[in-house]
Order: structure tokens, then C-alpha cells, then sequence
């Protein structure tokens, strides 16, 4: 039965415009020296999402050590963004059992293939879904990091038509599923999280999460950071209550 498993059989090369980009993108693979293809196949394949991973990591430990009053919301978003990813990964598995779109590679000769054992279907673009989720994820925390992710994200798209693994199409359609889930369902995972973090944030053994030491926004919590403030301050209290 011919349909959606035979998608790209639609795609000759010089007739359609996905698949005239994709030879265009993985054209540069050929020119490419050697050296620099090895490394774009690592970036596209772990570097690119260990990147985001870290940068995720690096707006909470911002956030943290800001110890804004917002601070647990903040936190919440950036937990919400590596669930998104996963579950709009989960939300891929039956669209790609339903469109079962083969690797480009499979249907088309001619292209340089960066890495090797991509047996399962093409569309959506896992590592896309992912980058753009974590991405949107981040934007929703903090704008600054956020566009710092989707970069990322736009990246990692492009490498994986560089490397020959996916169609333009393939990509686009995972920047749009990890947009929807990341978006779409934020608000809800927002009213469930932030009670949860500003729980964490009261607790006394999780409440580093939130904030750092000293930073609980709470009345004293400068004087905290002040040595011999408190004792000024009792000092002055006693003066006053003499007089």
C-alpha cells in the first residue's frame, strides 16, 4: 500500500523543492574537508543538544543565584522545558508510525551520510523536536537564553540536512511539534509547577534549588549577607527602647 510510506517517493530530485534543498544543504558535506564533516556529524548528533541541555543549566543556576521573587516560577519553566521535549517526543512516535516517510538517504542516491544506522522513519526529526522544545522551553523562562536556545535549535536543524539524514521538511515539521507542545501546554504545566517550586523554595532542605543561600528575598535576608548587620541592628533596636 502506497501513501504516506511512500512520501518522499514523491521527492525526485529537480522536481521538488524539499528535496532539491536537501541536496543543496548536503552538497556542502562533499566540499567539505573530511575533518569538518566529523566534526558537524558530532555536533549535529550529541553536541548541539548537550549544548542546550547546559544552557538550561546555566539559566537555573542564573536564576538561582539572582533569587528574583519570581524565582520558582522562573524554575518551573525551566523544568517544564526538558519535559516538553520528551513528551513531544512521545507525541512523535505514532505520527511517525502513521506517515513512515523513509530516511532521504534510502530513496535517494547521491548524498553524503555523516552517520551511520538511522533505520527508523524520517518525519518528524526527533533531534529537531527536541532542540526547538528545549528552545521555546527557555524563552518561556527567559528571553535571553531562550533565543540563545532557538539559535541552537536552528542549528541543529540545518546539521541534520547537512548530514543527510533528514528532509528540510523532516525539520521543519520537528520545529513546529516542539513548538506546539512547549507553547501549547505550557500553561498548564505552569499551574502545576510553580506550586511545587515555590513548595521547594520554602522547604529548608530543597531550597537551595530556588535560590542561593542568603538570597531568600524575605525581611533580613540583606542582613544575612552583611556580617555584624544583625548585631548592629539589635544594638540599635536596645538604644531605642533606653531612650
Amino acid at each position: 500500500m502506497k501513501g504516506p510510506r511512500h512520501m518522499a517517493g514523491l521527492a525526485e530530485s529537480g522536481s521538488n523543492p524539499d528535496v532539491d534543498l536537501l541536496f543543496d544543504i548536503n552538497g556542502l558535506a562533499k566540499d567539505a574537508p573530511h575533518w569538518f564533516d566529523r566534526v558537524m556529524g558530532y555536533v549535529g548528533e550529541y553536541g548541539l543538544l548537550l549544548a542546550l541541555v547546559l544552557l538550561v543549566v546555566w539559566c537555573w543556576w542564573s536564576v538561582r543565584r539572582r533569587g528574583d521573587e519570581d524565582a520558582a516560577s522562573s524554575v518551573a519553566a525551566l523544568v517544564w522545558a526538558p519535559l516538553a521535549a520528551a513528551l513531544a517526543v512521545l507525541v512523535n512516535v505514532p505520527i511517525r508510525g502513521f506517515v513512515e516517510r523513509p530516511r532521504p538517504f534510502k530513496e535517494h542516491q547521491g548524498l553524503e551520510v555523516l552517520v551511520s544506522g538511522k533505520t527508523d522513519y524520517s518525519f518528524v526529526s526527533d533531534h529537531a523536536t527536541i532542540a526547538m522544545a528545549l528552545g521555546v522551553g527557555l524563552f518561556v523562562a527567559n528571553r535571553k537564553f531562550g533565543l540563545a536556545g532557538i539559535g541552537l535549535a536552528l542549528l541543529e536543524g540545518f546539521c541534520r540536512v547537512y548530514m543527510g539524514v533528514h528532509y528540510p521538511t523532516d525539520v521543519v515539521g520537528g520545529f513546529a511539534l516542539g513548538t506546539a507542545v512547549a507553547l501549547l501546554l505550557s500553561p498548564l504545566a505552569m499551574a502545576l509547577l510553580t506550586p511545587l517550586m515555590s513548595a521547594i523554595e520554602r522547604s529548608s532542605r530543597g531550597g537551595w534549588l530556588i535560590r542561593a543561600r542568603g538570597r531568600s528575598g524575605e525581611d533580613g535576608g540583606q542582613e544575612a549577607l552583611i556580617p555584624g548587620a544583625r548585631k548592629e541592628s539589635a544594638g540599635a533596636e536596645e538604644r531605642d527602647l533606653a531612650a
